[in-house]
């Protein structure tokens, strides 16, 4: 995809939708590390779901020591890994306290040594709670910078690093979420539902799927 296709292609999806947000809910710049560290291998409505009544009550990393890892545990069991992720979260926290004064940092260095925080979850944080121009590549946007042509890699950082070279602006702040939603409602995994895309004239994927009607007069 040239610069051109690759600014008409985001001017679109910002027509589409101007202010792209995570669909992840949070409070603050902690249960937004909290949340999107729970994320990993599930969905985010599963995670709001089990987040909605844990936030309302623990917004610090303070507080959700003091809940403890079996208090954490008892919020996020139909989170796939909750084991896991709930020591994780538990020693985040205690982290944070240490060497932060309770504050999740500006700093993708620090960011990424906190216990289950990777590249990816740094740079949500860093997007969402700080305004950096971050791309934080999951398996949509992995798929979609691949699919399109956009972004071609074969692994994650190399389609995050193909994005940081090609993502012009004024579209770099929000380009990491128009990706996301359009790999999640339209670029789906199985059956792109091309024929409502709203850049399907300059994507390479061939064959473009066709409506449901349409395909459902074929035979076989």
């Amino acid at each position: 995809m040239n610069r051109a296709a690759i600014v008409e292609f985001f001017a679109r999806l910002a027509e589409a939708n101007p202010a792209p947000e995570t669909e992840l809910e949070y409070v603050n710049a902690y249960t937004l590390l909290v949340a999107v560290a729970l994320s990993a291998q599930a969905t985010d409505v599963g995670v709001n779901k089990a987040t909605r009544a844990l936030f309302a009550e623990v917004d610090t990393p303070a507080k959700m020591v003091a809940l403890g890892e079996e208090g954490l545990k008892a919020h996020i069991k139909t989170i796939g890994l909750f084991n896991t992720k709930a020591k994780n979260v538990i020693a985040l926290s205690q982290t944070l306290i240490e060497r932060h004064g309770g504050e999740v940092p500006e700093d993708r260095a620090a960011l990424e040594a906190l216990p289950g925080v990777g590249r990816k979850t740094a740079n949500v944080v860093l997007n969402c709670a700080f305004g950096h121009e971050t791309f934080a590549v999951d398996t949509h946007i992995f798929r979609v910078g691949n699919r399109t042509g956009l972004a071609p890699g074969k692994t994650v950082l190399a389609v995050e690093q193909k994005l940081e070279k090609r993502v012009p602006q004024p579209f770099r702040l929000h380009a990491h979420h128009w990706l996301i939603l359009h790999g999640r409602y339209i670029c789906k995994a199985r059956t792109p539902e091309c024929w409502r895309c709203p850049v399907a004239d300059l994507c390479r994927y061939r064959p473009k799927t066709p409506p449901p009607a349409e395909r459902a007069r074929k035979p076989g």
